[in-house]
């Protein structure tokens, strides 16, 4: 069983990254043997849908870049059981990186649901409390509920919309709240694909 964490912060190494790495630790003490695996969109030379409808039939696009070389990979791999995606607040949203991946996973969708039953956690970093994070988290709930994957929260005690962290001097260290809710996310996400994918 798999999980990928996908990181879409234009900033290389930075908060967002920090986050899905807890995230991903946690998945891992929590069902003992899962492999993780992180992906930072900022890493990939990748470009936006064009809407040219080339992936309508197969998975294929007019754009030969790092999308259709390490993402569709990732998310095509039958030992794929969870996902977890982590974005910025860009203005009350995700970021552009984010819709990229959004957008461009519509082949998945369009070649057999491949992310159906997948569970999904999603993480966001503002640089307040109250800095769009929940806003951000459910634009990619929706995004990720357009692919019928199944959407987890942070889960107990708290069971928000996920992983809610705070950006203070470029670091997430000193929010032991918003840790917490990161690692709920890695936690819930893989206790439900074990429960599903076993």
């Amino acid at each position: 069983m798999k999980i990928i964490g996908i990181a879409c912060s234009p900033r290389k190494n930075k908060t967002s990254a920090a986050a899905v790495k807890e995230a991903l630790a946690a998945a891992r003490s929590t069902v003992p043997g899962v492999k993780t695996q992180l992906i930072e969109m900022a890493k990939l030379d990748v470009k936006g849908c064009i809407a040219c409808g080339k992936c309508m039939k197969k998975l294929q696009c007019t754009h030969k870049d790092d999308f259709m070389k390490v993402i569709v990979p990732a998310l095509s791999d039958e030992d794929l059981a969870g996902v977890i995606i982590g974005s910025p607040v860009y203005f009350q949203n995700m970021t552009w990186l984010a819709k990229i991946l959004f957008d461009r996973a519509v082949m998945l969708r369009r070649n057999g649901f491949m992310l159906r039953d997948k569970v999904a956690g999603a993480i966001s970093v503002g640089h307040s409390r109250n800095g769009g994070q929940e806003l951000t988290l459910q634009a990619m709930h929706a995004a990720m509920l357009c692919q019928d994957m199944i959407v987890v929260s942070d889960g107990r005690p708290s069971a928000h919309l996920g992983g809610t962290l705070v950006n203070a001097n470029n670091s997430i260290d000193g929010d032991e709240f918003g840790l917490a809710t990161a690692r709920g996310v890695g936690a819930r996400v893989a206790e439900v694909a074990a429960k599903l994918h076993a």
